[in-house]
């Protein structure tokens, strides 16, 4: 048997604003982006050199969806985005006015940092020692 996690949903505010944030900021690839109907699109989006599993942008449809926009873990980290070069990465984010909640730290398993989105969704920067 052989299973894998295609799309996780996250819930936003606006597509376009998401895309925008996701694409230029933190360089992601738009993988999708087909519109379903008037009100809802199919957008997924993965980080360069990602083929496994997409993040599908959800725009929040009703009052208690957009109560969970920017915080869908209850203040924890929400995602972890792993990389082979974790200083050019840090770098580049900085320079794009990414907001890091806590600094580079190497810890035992790697060096991480931990950044927000455009909601506050918390992230781990992280590379993995060897």
């Amino acid at each position: 048997m052989k299973q894998h996690i295609a799309h996780f949903a996250l819930v936003v505010n606006d597509y376009d604003d998401a895309i925008e944030f996701y694409t230029q900021k933190l360089r992601f690839n738009l993988i999708e982006d087909t519109v379903l109907s008037e009100t809802k699109r199919w957008v997924l989006i993965a980080p360069k050199g990602s083929i496994e599993c997409c993040i599908l942008l959800a725009k929040a449809a009703n009052e208690e969806q957009k109560s969970r926009v920017g915080n869908q873990t209850g203040g924890r980290v929400f995602m972890f985005l792993y990389t082979d070069d974790f200083w050019r990465d840090y770098h580049a984010m900085v320079a794009n006015k990414i907001k890091f909640i806590r600094g580079p730290q190497e810890e035992e398993y790697g060096t991480v940092a931990v950044f927000e989105d455009l909601y506050g969704n918390l992230w781990d920067l992280l590379q993995r020692k060897n």
